[in-house]
């Protein structure tokens, strides 16, 4: 392969579907509980319709404006448009089969999802009741006509369109009826048994109720998927008001898909494709479930010996030791939490004690995503209402957490906090908590940088890193970062942090560039990388070189990777794999062997907010911090990155091609995910994994 023809990169889009499809296999792994296996399945569906939402979206305005810009990989947006509809039809009668299977496996354990014609009397005389008392009154039957227009289908919508004929003129009519979003999809009947059944079931049962003076001669059910970028005005005065009006047009976007029954007459289909405005070529006709993203609904069922057994998270020993006292425990020595495998509550408590704290005179915060009923908000606004200085960097631009985050920013306003935006053109996604505390003639402060969001929620389910020191240059570039954040003074001077859009890219670079130096020195050269995506062109590119030098490189990413391993001459020295199994792999850790073997006490550690994209490099403020402490240091290496490269059970290895192949698995297989639910504080537990050799076993195909 030539190093310098677009080859040398793997399409973004396409690499993207190759993860959720690594997904899916999960939804299709019998070692998981059968609920667990629904999960995955409708992780992956939503995953594929917010794909659709966001990048096809993105792809399809530019083929409509007639855009011709090659992608990294030298295809045009319609060449990829091509490319995606062929991926994403696949993967969609792959989710159906699966949902055939696991419907089937499920009614072997003791939940079945009945259709009409199994119903018993019983069922039939309750659910007459509950469609009367519960779904009935809140329908709205719409017919169709010239003085009744085609209505507005907002994004995810999902309605039945009918074809009727009046009993008494015999004249025909076309009507439809929107599926009210409050109701739930699956409705479980009494019984000592589980059984479910479809809500578009019972409305199919019960359509002479709803139009008792027509008989129905067709009728099939749609789902259609909107664009859902948001436009701003970059001069825009006001950018919390102009985003409650942008979120507004949002339901309004223009159609990316639309979904219908496999079997729904063409005059019927012909209809919504000219009501709705979406090409025929985006029409996708299912032999099976619309929108399998609501099959998640099953995981609520109470039948938890279909689940993952309970795992409950250890709250941080140093910190229980010390009653709860965060400072103290920071003073004493840095230290480093593993979510999920350790309670996030830590981080709240962080936020709460600075809140009820006399002596706390200041507490900074970025917010990107959180909970509705977020304790870090709550917290804030406790420490604002005591009279503290709090300042909320709050990010408007979250994609679908935009409405939380107004209403949250609103909330912090009224309490007196300090309430920021950041950049217009950019998002802040750094994850860092500063607390500034008076302690005896000065002050002292004490920061949190986190890998991922302060989300109570999602850290319960994402492995990811929180970091608490109170060491001085670390806590006073902090300080710079928010003033950059909240004043647009650029940071003068960093000695210890990295922030993009300023010069996080040129010290990743850098530091690649120093292990090509050894290579070429004849001393060890070592570079191990754990990311969600790798995408950067650039960084690629030092990548390759790095390969290319001798420089050994082991990345785990756990979903896009334009990169490709393994290419002779190119990248012989290079190995990727991607974790996918009980928790979502979220952490971002980088380590560099500086001329030393690893694991090494000389390597160079670090853990960020930012994956190695261009949007995070370039379009974000984010931040890499250093890992200097000798102990949190260890922890990382030893510990986190030694476990994740050492795993087996849910580990796919990339081709080079692109494709994936899992890992050889059996029951003495290691498992990162068993190890830290075994093991979850990484604290006092040494080099237990010190004498692994990370390899890369065999695996079970060459792809898939």
């Amino acid at each position: 392969m030539d190093f310098q023809s677009k080859g040398r990169f793997i399409n973004r889009e396409l690499s993207w579907l190759a993860f959720n499809a690594r997904v899916l296999e999960e939804a299709e792994n019998t070692a998981a509980p059968v609920l667990e296996r629904i999960r995955y399945l409708s992780i992956s569906a939503s995953n594929l319709d917010e794909f659709y939402m966001v990048r096809v979206a993105g792809l399809k305005g530019q083929v409509d404006a007639e855009i011709t810009t090659l992608s990294e990989d030298g295809l045009t947006p319609a060449q990829q448009m091509e490319m995606i509809r062929e991926k994403a039809s696949d993967l969609m009668k792959v989710q159906q089969g699966c949902w055939r299977t696991l419907r089937a496996e499920m009614s072997k354990a003791g939940v079945s999802i009945l259709s009409g014609d199994e119903l018993s009397k019983k069922d039939e005389s309750w659910l007459a009741k509950y469609f009367d008392h519960q779904v009935f009154p809140i329908l709205t039957p719409l017919a169709i006509d010239s003085a009744h227009p085609f209505p507005f289908i907002p994004n995810l919508g999902f309605s039945m369109v009918l074809q009727l004929r009046r009993i008494d003129d015999g004249q025909y009519m076309r009507a439809l009826i929107p599926f009210p979003q409050m109701l739930e999809r699956f409705v479980r009947i009494p019984g000592k048994d589980v059984k479910l059944i479809l809500v578009e079931d019972i409305i199919s049962l019960y359509l002479d109720k709803i139009f008792p003076d027509f008989e129905v001669k067709q009728g099939a059910w749609f789902r259609v998927i909107r664009d859902t970028e948001v436009e701003i005005d970059e001069e825009a005065e006001d950018l919390m008001r102009t985003y409650q009006s942008a979120l507004k047009q949002r339901i309004q976007g223009s159609v990316i898909r639309l979904s219908v029954n496999k079997d729904i007459p063409d005059e019927l289909s012909q209809m919504i494709i000219d009501e709705v405005g979406v090409d025929k070529i985006d029409v996708v006709r299912h032999d099976g479930l619309l929108g399998l993203s609501d099959t998640g609904e099953l995981c609520d069922i109470e039948r938890n010996d279909l689940k993952f057994a309970a795992y409950e998270p250890r709250f941080p020993e140093r910190v229980r030791e010390l009653d709860g006292d965060c400072f103290q425990a920071i003073r004493a020595k840095d230290f480093v939490v593993h979510h999920p495998y350790e309670s996030f509550d830590v981080v709240v408590q962080f936020i709460r004690q600075a809140a009820h704290d006399p002596d706390v005179v200041a507490v900074k915060q970025t917010l990107y995503r959180t909970s509705n009923d977020s304790p870090t908000v709550a917290a804030l606004i406790e420490a604002a209402e005591a009279g503290k200085s709090v300042t909320a960097m709050v990010e408007l631009k979250a994609r679908f957490d935009e409405e939380a985050n107004i209403k949250w920013a609103r909330d912090l306003e009224r309490a007196g906090a300090n309430v920021v935006f950041g950049f217009i053109d950019k998002k802040t996604h750094a994850k860092i908590s500063l607390v500034v505390r008076r302690e005896g003639d000065g002050l002292r402060s004490y920061a949190h940088f986190g890998t991922g969001n302060y989300h109570p929620q999602t850290a319960k389910i994402y492995t990811d890193l929180s970091f608490f020191t109170c060491e001085p240059e670390l806590c006073r570039d902090a300080a710079q970062v928010f003033n950059f954040m909240t004043g647009y003074t650029e940071p003068k001077g960093l000695s210890k942090l990295s922030v993009s859009p300023l010069n996080m890219r040129d010290r990743v670079l850098a530091l690649i560039d120093r292990e090509i130096q050894f290579a070429k020195s004849g001393k060890p050269a070592t570079i191990w990388a754990k990311m969600n995506a790798i995408v950067d062109p650039v960084i690629i590119d030092a990548l390759y070189a790095a390969s290319s030098a001798g420089v050994q490189i082991d990345l785990i990413v756990r979903g896009i990777c334009c990169l490709r391993p393994g290419v002779p001459g190119l990248s012989d020295n290079i190995r990727v794999k991607s974790i996918i199994g009980r928790f979502l792999e979220h952490s971002r850790i980088v380590v560099f062997g500086n001329g030393k073997e690893l694991p090494s006490s000389d390597a160079a550690v670090f853990i960020s907010s930012a994956d190695w994209m261009p949007r995070n490099l370039l379009w974000r403020v984010e931040v890499m911090v250093p890992i200097e402490n000798p102990t949190v240091h260890q922890q990382i290496i030893e510990q986190v990155m030694i476990a994740n490269l050492t795993d087996v059970t849910q580990s796919w290895e990339m081709m080079a091609d692109g494709s994936y192949g899992r890992l050889t698995s059996d029951k003495d297989s290691f498992s990162a995910h068993t190890y830290f639910m075994t093991n979850p504080s990484l604290s006092g537990r040494g080099s237990a994994l010190k004498d692994h050799k990370p390899q890369m076993p065999r695996l079970v195909s060459d792809s898939s």
